[in-house]
């Protein structure tokens, strides 16, 4: 059953399936996209600010957009998004680390009659101590029913 824009109310909140990051995982993204020594060597990683292998925020990025879409947005009709501001990465993410994402609606707003904008507040976290690890705020576009 596909939801749409009026389906959602300002206070509604989703939380996501997880996510185990892997090490190859980490390192393969990293020489794709973000080819820095702290996300693809191990041996110079330690030498860094980090101590150790870390994910580039961009795959943690990525792999809570992933969460998201499989827990929540493949149920609505999306439209895209308009833009998100406010990324921030507290935390690196690590070998072995558990994420999941929640999200709470923070605003809405018509468009025009087909379409509705809703604000979002998103935290990804660590499963192991609920540590959050990326926020970010999003606006997503829905279409209305009907």
């Amino acid at each position: 059953m596909t939801k749409f824009y009026d389906d959602i109310e300002v206070g509604d909140g989703w939380t996501t399936g997880t996510h185990e990051v892997t090490k190859d995982e980490i390192v393969g993204f990293a020489r794709e996209y973000d080819p820095q020594r702290m996300h693809t060597d191990e041996d110079e990683a330690r030498q860094t600010f980090f101590g150790g292998l870390v994910a580039s925020g961009w795959h943690t990025a990525a792999v809570s957009m992933r969460l998201l879409v499989d827990s929540f947005l493949e149920r609505y009709a999306v439209v895209g998004a308009t833009g998100v501001d406010t990324v921030r990465w507290h935390e690196p993410v690590r070998p072995g680390d558990v994420l999941r994402v929640t999200i709470e609606t923070i605003e809405k707003e018509s468009w025009n009659d087909a379409i509705g904008m809703v604000r979002y507040e998103q935290e990804t976290a660590r499963e192991r101590d609920g540590e959050v690890v990326m926020s970010l705020t999003a606006d997503v576009l829905f279409e209305k029913e009907g």
